[in-house]
């Protein structure tokens, strides 16, 4: 049913269109296309949802949290705002402004815990059986799910916070949760979020002639483009031809589109990964990359008896966006004070090869995931696989670049992220938090790893393919497992000598 109602606003009356049961603000300056990459999130076989777990150490005030959406998330046009349109008859997917009925977007299960034998495995068939739901498009695209279900004596209750990935990238929105937080020890004080060091030199001169050198050097340019060619050949390949092997792909017509998730976590000390950091001379980043193939060679190797010389094919997606926001002040301003803050997806692709096979020193596994990653800084591979998308699109039409974007889905295994939490402990809307656990549902790959910091804590997050990863448990426990082993071989080898946390530094976590 159609039809249009009269509302009076600053003296001037705004209509409001009701179509098919949406009800939108008529408005064009709040009614925008989609990007290309938002409109990718919507095809049948991507339909992405992120899911952020978040721990509370209190029992949630629902009414306390009603009260403040309004003022805070709702702030921003995505959380505000349905897509309208239909891609199916070839129509242009819009945001369109809308009002929120916030009974219809939080979710409190009725839970006895007194009938539930295990919370942890409750918790985990819940968000099991979540993922076998979308997000109802007649409403914007977010939900938050408030079980009421204590964990342990740290967690008290547990928010889930779903999101379609249309909304914005995986950064951006755990970045947009994290402005809507503050510090449980100043409560007016946004979380302080690791930055990385852009230079080594502390003096001016130091730095701009670092700057000049990298400009200067041949060799360095040289470099640079022979890596970005390699990197979009295989880009290319990998759209054509070239596959995974087929350890971890699931053998069902279809593959792994649209089955549920299986979703699993570990909570353990990021103190432990920062010692091994420091061995090496690296990044968290490194170290988490490094662990994460030692536990997969582990698992495989105890599954099928893979070795190193072997040659296994198993490569991870990375989904970089280019258009990054202005980090969580400016997203805490534009809710507060309504101001313009960069958002949207504007990604690009970065293949990242995950080597596997058992080795006899376990450091071997973090030194060659630190090349790798260097390897790959030292590319403008996200750039130009961007491009090639916009160009295909443009050339061929949404059709044929979703194809392309399809078979590189298809041909590729893994989904890596790792992501730069708070360095206190923080609190969403008074409520304190213990974790956080970063994850998603909908994507075609059989393996989503995500790794997030928090305070002093790493927690490690699997999605699986129940059909590829039966025991996830598992290969949890054998990355955490890896971790250990490094640790033990840092120690032994006198590595670090007189460890100790970095307190208070911006760029411990990096």
């Amino acid at each position: 049913m159609e039809g249009v109602i009269r509302r009076r606003k600053k003296g001037i009356i705004k209509p409001i269109k009701i179509n098919k049961g949406i009800m939108m603000l008529e408005d064009n300056e709040r009614d925008e296309p989609l990007s290309p990459s938002s409109v990718m999130f919507h095809k049948p076989n991507f339909n992405i949802h992120i899911l952020a777990i978040m721990g509370c150490k209190t029992t949630i005030d629902l009414e306390l949290c009603k009260a403040k959406l309004p003022f805070t998330l709702l702030k921003h046009p995505r959380f505000s705002s349905v897509v309208v349109g239909d891609l199916s008859k070839g129509e242009e997917l819009r945001w369109v402004r809308t009002k929120v009925d916030l009974d219809k977007h939080i979710i409190v299960p009725n839970i006895h815990q007194e009938n539930i034998e295990s919370p942890d495995k409750y918790v985990e068939d819940y968000i099991y059986n979540l993922s076998k739901t979308t997000l109802d498009k007649s409403r914007p695209l977010w939900d938050i799910h408030v079980l009421h279900l204590k964990l342990s004596k740290d967690v008290k209750a547990l928010a889930i916070f779903r999101i379609h990935h249309s909304l914005g990238d995986g950064t951006s929105l755990i970045s947009l949760l994290m402005a809507l937080t503050r510090k449980t020890s100043d409560a007016n004080s946004l979380p302080t979020i690791p930055v990385q060091k852009v230079y080594e030199e502390d003096d001016d001169n130091g730095r701009k002639w670092l700057i000049w050198r990298w400009v200067l050097e041949l060799w360095w340019v040289l470099k640079l483009s022979w890596n970005t060619l390699m990197d979009v050949l295989i880009f290319v390949a990998t759209a054509l031809f070239l596959k995974d092997n087929a350890l971890l792909k699931s053998s069902t017509k279809g593959g792994s589109v649209n089955k549920p998730r299986r979703i699993v976590y570990k909570i353990f000390s990021l103190d432990d990964m920062k010692l091994v950091k420091n061995a090496i001379d690296g990044t968290i980043n490194d170290v988490a990359l490094g662990i994460t193939e030692a536990g997969l060679s582990r698992y495989l190797n105890r599954k099928y008896g893979i070795n190193v010389d072997d040659h296994i094919r198993l490569r991870s997606v990375l989904l970089i966006n280019i258009r990054p926001t202005g980090g969580i002040q400016a997203l805490a301003d534009m809710m507060e004070k309504d101001t313009e803050v960069k958002w949207g997806n504007s990604l690009g692709y970065v293949l990242l090869p995950f080597t596997i096979g058992l080795r006899d020193d376990p450091l071997d596994y973090i030194r060659k995931a630190k090349a790798k990653v260097d390897r790959k800084k030292h590319s403008l591979e996200v750039l130009y696989t961007y491009f090639i998308a916009e160009v295909v699109m443009k050339l061929f039409g949404n059709k044929f670049a979703s194809k392309v974007s399809d078979r590189i889905n298809a041909h590729t295994t893994i989904a890596f992220s790792n992501l730069v939490g708070p360095l206190e402990e923080i609190g969403f809307y008074g409520h304190p938090l213990a974790f956080l656990a970063p994850s998603s549902y909908g994507q075609p790959h059989e393996l989503m790893i995500n790794f997030q910091s928090y305070t002093n804590k790493m927690t490690l997050v699997l999605a699986v393919d129940e059909d590829v990863v039966p025991d996830p448990h598992q290969l949890c426990d054998d990355i955490v497992e890896s971790l250990k082993q490094v640790k033990d071989a840092v120690i032994t080898k006198g590595l670090v000598k007189d460890f100790a946390v970095p307190n208070g530094n911006p760029t411990a976590h990096q």
